[in-house]
């Protein structure tokens, strides 16, 4: 239950009730569940001065520890029982308080405590695990709530499945006045989203993949306690990545993998360990038959197991259900609270024993249709029938596969292929449903290893070796970020399916993709030709849709129209998902193409159609590919609200290594570099994924241009030089122009600066070659950018002024505004500078900053801002002398300490705003005194919230 609904669960009723009335609210919940959590929030929240609190937590023993009561006032003295050896407290209000105490509780000390504590106020009694309440204390109780004073408000908590008697609560029936509102709050299981927010809070939202979060989820049954024992651990264990600014690359996300290897936590294990202490030792049994089952069964299948007759199965059962140690999870169906608690009990099983129960445990399974394959897999391993325990996991990885679950087969098939007891009789059938799964799930940095050991493995036939490696290289270049590998790997699989064509088919079309970074878009056409020949000989219906999608990807990515009608042309209502699978591939690629391009409305269209097919088809690396692209897609036309979470989900979407997460990064790299927060540019600029040597190349080209910009605000002019000769290298290799859209405005720009006047029209030149004959709009505004940054460092602005015009409307008509606003501040600056059109030059800075506003972009909005402050007449003057903010920030003092929370340093903003680093070091001092902030990290999170006085 999340703190949300305890607020309207209990704060709602009891802030409804009339002054002087009293209340109850009954706080039920199993071991770990959060009661003791529930009652620290409602004690924080409660008005302070509003009520005295008296404390009341009972041990093991019975005993009542009190502590109170404590008087908004100061504390009271209250009278012990004869002989019980109480201590009181202070005897005069305002003196310190002797608590916590312990002693006998009886109806009249507590009357007495109650009626102290409450002189002239409410008083709110909180009464923990009473459960545990001797009969003299829960008489007390009793007795108080039949007949409670005025403004007495009551919370007890209590364990349901350690109730002396079943159902009630203090041991016998209350004669609750009528008049007494009770309120039953009865605390589960977290639910999922729950355990999300409490693994990224101790762990960071870096930290967390989705596969972690769920299996953290499933393996603790969301037992609060145990969630958090848990996540302590594991933050012992590996502590996780500090915030984004510490890097992007390389970080350690957690996996499913790390939850299943958690020890079971002590509080937990010492828990079952004495529960299951208490029962006698056939009951034991039936509990230990459930933990080897480690799943739901029915009774008898817990009888059959445990190896009990059906009326000792029965009445074991009756006895551990109402012990708290086994639970009822759906009609006829008993078990564990969750697979963290089988575990405990599973330790406390006796080896032999738990042998035997294993091989009762694989025969009961045996007889359930259908056979659940997996979970029968586990116990036939346990009891040595390798043979079968093989034939279970090669049918669950099937079944799965024919389910769309590909995820479980590759986690079946990585356990089962990396066991030695798995002969080589065995292996090419496990090995290839794993390989082909692999390319259409999202596997694991453990996929590709087993996949490498494979395929080095001469005891497979070459043709399987080939299949395999086909799909490696297919895994490393999409799912793992290593292009380079993976076209090695086609490259040979190739030669090694010669007797396969239809494989080899496969091969060849993928590596006529041009996004691979090795290889120029001539070898990649001459393999699309291969493809096509040798698919057009074959029946294969799989292998002419895959090579038909490509055939489609090839021609968008280069921007040639003839790719929309090989598009329109893929099958999209074949009964063969595999055929199905391919189509939804191709649309996502031709999305992706569409963004580069610059086809917006076409890849909304694409990115609403293909996750429809590839989630009929089960294909998520296609659904997530779409996903990746819709984020590009976002961040080109504006959309830029919620973004940057939306990133951040994504990467957590799939263990560490198992897929790219280039797109999110280049949006987070984008999105920083606005905002100014420059520091974290360079962390995301770092992820392999946007690396020369493994990265898509449009990707890489794009995250060049983000490189050279954050080079040329950082005032180095070489640096953004040499990134943009590296940059237009790679693209004149590959020789796909229409990708230069993202990277020759920048390229351009620091060439001319570094003093390569010349060399950066060659530049603008080479491009508007490429690209001539294409339908790229994107690239054809960012060459008339080109060509404006062309004109005005020839001096000619009012070309200048000219080409940036009309580049602004190509941005707008995409629409990109962030670049159109860009391309309308440069209009600006060369207007003013040239003194062509003062007032035409202001209007085109008031708007470009009007629209840098509205995106969010705190830097850019600055810079321009300044620019306008800088031609009078462009703002208002202000009253003469000093004007007064009363300890508020100044719009000044904003303005220097929003950049200076994001990262940036004096000689940067001082650079942007047009001021001395001098004068930017004064504006930081005063704005860290008047915000409080202690550093200038700080700053960022404190002026936000304390604002401006303009």
């Amino acid at each position: 239950m999340r703190e949300s609904e305890w607020e309207k669960a209990v704060r709602g009723p009891l802030a409804s009730a009339a002054p002087g009335t009293s209340a109850l609210v009954l706080v039920e919940g199993e071991a770990g569940t959060g009661k003791t959590r529930f009652v620290q929030w409602l004690l924080a929240r409660s008005q302070s001065g509003q009520a005295a609190r008296l404390m009341v937590t009972f041990e093991a023993s019975g005993a009542p520890v009190v502590d109170g009561p404590c008087h908004p006032n100061g504390n009271v003295s209250v009278r012990p029982e004869a002989g019980s050896g109480h201590r009181p407290g202070a005897t005069q209000a305002g003196a310190p308080a002797a608590s916590p105490w312990s002693g006998r509780l009886s109806a009249s000390s507590l009357g007495e405590l109650v009626a102290s504590g409450g002189t002239g106020s409410p008083v709110l009694l909180v009464a923990e695990d009473v459960h545990r309440a001797d009969e003299q204390a829960a008489h007390a109780l009793r007795t108080v709530l039949a007949d409670p004073p005025a403004g007495l408000r009551v919370v007890m908590t209590y364990r349901p499945e350690e109730l002396a008697r079943p159902g009630l609560v203090l041991g016998a029936p209350v004669g609750y006045p009528a008049e007494l509102p009770v309120i039953h709050l009865r605390l589960g299981p977290l639910s999922a989203a729950d355990v999300q927010r409490m693994a990224v809070d101790a762990l960071g939202d870096d930290g967390c993949s989705a596969p972690f979060l769920t299996r953290l989820h499933e393996r603790t049954g969301g037992i609060a306690q145990v969630v958090t024992d848990v996540l302590e651990e594991l933050r012992a264990a590996a502590p996780p990545p500090g915030p984004r600014s510490s890097g992007a690359a390389g970080r350690s996300r957690l996996t499913a993998r790390d939850v299943d290897e958690a020890e079971v936590p002590l509080r937990l294990a010492e828990s079952v360990a004495g529960r299951l202490a208490a029962l006698d030792e056939v009951p034991r049994r039936l509990v230990w038959a459930a933990a080897v089952l480690d799943g739901t069964a029915s009774e008898d299948e817990l009888a059959w197991v445990a190896g009990l007759s059906t009326e000792n199965g029965r009445a074991s059962l009756v006895t551990a259900l109402c012990e708290g140690v086994l639970h009822e999870l759906g009609p006829d169906q008993y078990g564990l609270r969750s697979p963290m608690e089988a575990a405990a009990v599973y330790r406390l099983v006796p080896s032999p024993v738990r042998s035997e129960l294993h091989g009762r445990a694989a025969a009961a399974l045996e007889a359930r249709r259908p056979a659940p394959w997996a979970r029968l897999a586990r116990h036939q391993l346990a009891t040595g029938r390798t043979t079968d325990w093989i034939e279970s996991v090669g049918n669950a990885a099937q079944e799965a596969v024919e389910a769309g679950d590909h995820q479980l087969a590759i986690s079946l098939l990585e356990d089962a292929l990396a066991h030695p007891e798995v002969v080589e009789s065995n292996r090419p059938r496990l090995a290839l449903i794993l390989a082909r799964s692999a390319t259409i799930g999202l596997g694991s940095g453990q996929t590709v290893e087993l996949l490498r050991r494979l395929v080095e493995d001469r005891a497979l036939p070459e043709t399987v070796r080939g299949e395999i490696r086909l799909h490696l290289g297919l895994f490393l270049g999409n799912q793992a970020g290593r292009g380079r590998e993976g076209r090695v790997e086609l490259l040979r699989s190739v030669e090694e399916l010669e007797s396969c064509p239809v494989l080899a088919a496969r091969a060849m079309s993928a590596l006529a993709l041009p996004y691979w970074s090795s290889g120029p878009l001539k070898d990649n056409l001459a393999w699309l030709t291969r493809a096509g020949t040798t698919a057009a000989e074959s029946e294969d219906a799989e292998v002419r849709a895959a090579v038909a999608a490509n055939r489609a990807t090839v021609l968008l990515s280069v921007g040639d129209p003839l790719g929309w009608r090989y598009l329109e042309q893929l099958p999209r209502d074949s009964d063969d998902s595999r055929v199905v699978r391919h189509t939804a591939r191709g649309l996502a690629n031709a999305a992706d193409a569409a963004v580069w391009l610059g086809e917006y409305v076409r890849a909304r269209e694409l990115l609403s159609e293909a996750p429809r097919l590839a989630a009929r088809s089960g294909a998520p690396y296609t659904q997530r590919n779409a996903h990746c692209t819709s984020l590009l897609l976002d961040m080109m036309t504006g959309r830029w609200s919620g973004l940057a979470a939306r990133a951040r989900a994504l990467t957590r979407d799939v263990d560490a290594g198992s897929a790219p997460d280039g797109d999110a990064a280049l949006v987070h790299a984008r999105l920083a570099l606005a905002k100014g927060e420059w520091t974290d540019v360079g962390s995301w600029l770092s992820s392999t994924d946007l690396s020369g040597d493994d990265g898509a190349v449009p990707l890489v080209a794009a995250a060049s241009g983000v490189r050279i910009r954050l080079a040329l605000a950082r005032q180095d002019p070489a640096a953004a030089a040499r990134e943009a000769g590296e940059a237009w290298v790679r693209l004149r290799e590959k020789a796909v122009w229409v990708w230069a859209a993202e990277l020759a405005p920048w390229a351009v720009e620091a060439t001319v600066r570094a003093g390569g006047l010349g060399v950066a029209r060659g530049m603008a030149d080479e491009f508007a070659v490429g690209i001539g004959g294409k339908r790229a709009p994107t690239a054809v505004a960012a060459l008339t950018w080109c060509r404006a940054l062309l004109a005005e460092a020839s001096g000619e602005l009012q070309a200048a002024v000219e080409y940036f015009q009309r580049a602004r409307m190509c941005y707008s008509v995409l629409p990109r505004p962030y670049e159109a606003a860009l391309v309308a501040e440069a209009g600006g600056r060369c207007a003013l500078a040239g003194g062509l059109e003062t007032a035409a030059g202001i209007q085109q800075l008031s708007e470009a900053a009007r629209e840098f506003e509205v995106l969010g972009a705190t830097w850019d909005a600055a810079r321009v801002g300044a620019e306008l402050r800088a031609h009078p007449g462009t703002h208002r003057r202000r009253p003469p002398g000093r004007p007064s903010y009363d300890g508020r920030l100044s719009p000044r003092e904003q303005e220097v300490a929003q950049l200076a929370g994001a990262g940036l340093s004096n000689r940067e903003i001082a650079a942007t705003l047009h001021l001395s680093p001098r004068t930017v070091e004064q504006h930081v001092a005063r704005a860290l005194r008047k915000v409080g902030a202690l550093s200038r990290h700080d700053l960022a999170r404190t002026t936000r919230s304390s604002g401006s006085a303009g």
